[in-house]
């Protein structure tokens, strides 16, 4: 059963991650700030390739930094804060392209369309190129999202928390993110040890 999840679910390391942002941050391309924002936003909130393209203006609260996040597939939307870059960046990105119109959509493709999932995943294939991560199989936009799940989940939040932030309806969604992370096993042990009992 581990195993075929194990198979299913690909994810960035911490280390893999921080090369992939500076890869996009270092690059030469006109859309760098776009992609950075973009990518940032992803990572943040946990969304989806298809989520990313239907933020507009009006889901952003500059004044307390907040985003409201639709998500698809019957998650339910919810409201997070961004952390202090990513808002930074994403009230830069804002001010240059001059969106004002709460109706407007936050990334647009060269087409001036809203961005599609086709380019997120060449975008992901390209910068993670860039930063050198061999296993193609996190080549794809949607590694983000299981990868914001990874890291919130090694980093001491619960269950419910986690739920929450990734907006699952089920707790059952979620609990798959655990099973990625020695963390929680590594307390139990600690836990076991300090009490000294065989279990």
């Amino acid at each position: 059963m581990y195993k075929t999840m194990e198979c299913k679910i690909k994810y960035l390391t911490q280390e893999e991650a921080s090369s992939l942002f500076s890869a996009i941050k270092n690059s030469n391309s006109t859309h760098s700030l776009r992609d950075l924002v973009m990518f940032r936003i992803a990572y943040r909130c946990g969304l989806r390739a298809s989520e990313i393209s239907l933020l507009k203006m009006e889901n952003y609260s500059s004044s307390r930094g907040e985003l409201y996040c639709i998500r698809l597939k019957g998650s339910n939307n919810n409201t997070l804060r961004l952390d202090t870059e990513t808002k930074l960046l994403l009230d830069q990105y804002i001010l240059l392209n001059k969106i004002t119109s709460s109706q407007e959509t936050l990334f647009m493709s060269q087409k001036n369309k809203p961005i599609s999932r086709q380019t997120l995943d060449y975008l992901m294939k390209k910068y993670c190129k860039l930063s050198k991560i061999e296993d193609r199989s996190k080549h794809h936009f949607h590694a983000l999202k299981h990868t914001t799940a990874i890291h919130l989940a090694e980093s001491d939040v619960d269950i419910k928390e986690l739920q929450w932030w990734l907006g699952h309806k089920a707790v059952t969604n979620t609990e798959i993110y655990f099973q990625f992370t020695t963390k929680q096993q590594e307390r139990l042990y600690s836990k076991l040890n300090e009490k000294n009992e065989m279990v």
